[in-house]
């Protein structure tokens, strides 16, 4: 447990498929992260500029994952929800992005608002799996993706960010196939390629470490990226930020982690 939440009024909680965070969204700049995201307002109204054309305004905005896109809110902080796209059926995020932003929008914009005071004021996060996390924001659970096994074990391999980091040829040959038919199998499973899986939770892992006074160069290292560079490029294309900017907003984020994430953090 994060000792900064009696300080602070800004909070993630992160789970291996969700994520929930309340605080700072910092300069609007264009990002395009992997999940699917789903932005609340706290106070006054978001505005949305998408790279297809898309523009919305509203006290909530749902973007799928994968879409670049801008968001600007009337007040400083903003709530912001994840969901990882390999966790949930086809079709969720086509359903649920109609439900979030049609009739029963105020309703849902309401009751993750309630989630965040509630998450304020509990005492235990960190018990908190996708199933409670979805009844909690959304009222009912997301309907679950069965992967195949063997996709299965190479997710797990690409969340390990200690070690030999995953290529598509060692996690091939984990489970018994060639590369070629490894890298087909994954992409019909998830939706999308080995490549901007293993991108893009490489940069969700970052988010551990949001409020931590660490050494970025040795950060990006340890994570798995081959240089500052490389590093910064990645970040600043999934978030619109700099990394060096996401620490500097999070020194007062109380940071919860559940499940999977609490036993890989309490490892490192």
């Amino acid at each position: 447990m994060d000792d900064r939440a009696s300080a602070s009024s800004h909070l993630m909680l992160i789970t291996p498929e969700r994520v929930f965070y309340a605080g700072l969204l910092g300069r609007p700049r264009e990002r395009c992260p992997g999940a699917f995201h789903v932005y609340v307002a706290l106070r006054g109204g978001l505005r949305l500029w998408a790279a297809d054309g898309r523009e919305a305004v509203g006290e909530l905005i749902a973007v799928a994952p994968n879409v670049r896109h801008t968001i600007l809110s009337d007040y400083r902080s903003a709530i912001c929800i994840t969901v990882e796209p390999e966790s949930v059926c086809d079709g969720t995020f086509e359903v649920w992005e109609k439900r979030l932003q049609g009739a029963e929008r105020d309703l849902f914009a309401n009751r993750i608002r309630l989630a965040y005071e509630m998450l304020l004021t509990r005492q235990c996060r960190t018990d908190i799996d996708a199933a409670e996390f979805d009844r909690m924001c959304f009222g009912e659970t997301l309907p679950q993706r069965r992967l195949d096994p063997r996709v299965v074990r190479a997710i797990v391999r690409i969340g390990k960010f200690s070690g030999e980091p995953a290529t598509a040829a060692s996690c091939a040959a984990e489970v018994g196939l060639s590369a070629s038919r490894f890298l087909h199998l994954f992409k019909q499973e998830t939706g999308i390629s080995f490549r901007s899986f293993r991108a893009w939770k490489r940069a969700r892992h970052l988010l551990h470490f949001a409020n931590q006074d660490v050494n970025l160069a040795h950060l990006a290292q340890d994570i798995g990226y081959p240089d500052s560079t490389h590093f910064s490029h990645s970040i600043r294309r999934f978030y619109g930020l700099k990394p060096r900017a996401i620490f500097s907003g999070s020194r007062d984020l109380a940071i919860y982690r559940s499940g999977q994430e609490a036993s890989e953090a309490a490892l490192t």
